[in-house]
């Protein structure tokens, strides 16, 4: 990310220096891979769906702020999460622009009530499927 926007939404608060923290880091990779095996676990149906997508968004979002305490920094919202994955270099990147519709149906779930339907469960975790393992191994490789 730009050096300019970095010190832009420190400005705004919304990232606050931190030190490199290696096992913090590893930490929030491992629960996020946990989570989404337990995740697949469950049966997809319109009962399940809002939780499967739920727990879905908050492993990616999990990533993100992986990512951001990989270059120094906590994020203090999820917008910011999931932009610094938007910037990932990976083979299904046109799946990244995913991101911003996910964090509004998560909003519109948690803070409005909304029910999440099979078919944008099955959406995220398509996501999970075809894109989450090589964030996860572009963030380990950076890992020293």
């Amino acid at each position: 990310m730009k050096k300019e926007i970095i010190e832009l939404l420190e400005k705004d608060k919304q990232l606050r220096p931190r030190q490199l923290d290696v096992h913090r880091i590893k930490s929030m990779i491992n629960i996020a891979e946990t989570n989404m095996k337990v995740v697949k676990r469950i049966s997809l149906n319109e009962e399940s769906a809002t939780l499967i997508f739920r727990e879905t968004y908050e492993s990616i979002r999990q990533l993100g702020d992986a990512q951001w305490w990989l270059l120094g920094y906590e994020p203090k919202n999820h917008e910011v999460s999931m932009d610094i994955l938007k910037e990932m270099e990976i083979k299904e990147k046109i799946r990244l622009n995913n991101l911003s519709l996910f964090k509004k149906i998560r909003h519109d779930v948690n803070y409005r009530g909304f029910k999440v339907d099979i078919i944008k469960a099955k959406n995220i975790l398509e996501f999970w499927n075809k894109c989450s393992e090589e964030i996860i191994n572009q963030i380990k490789q950076k890992i020293v």
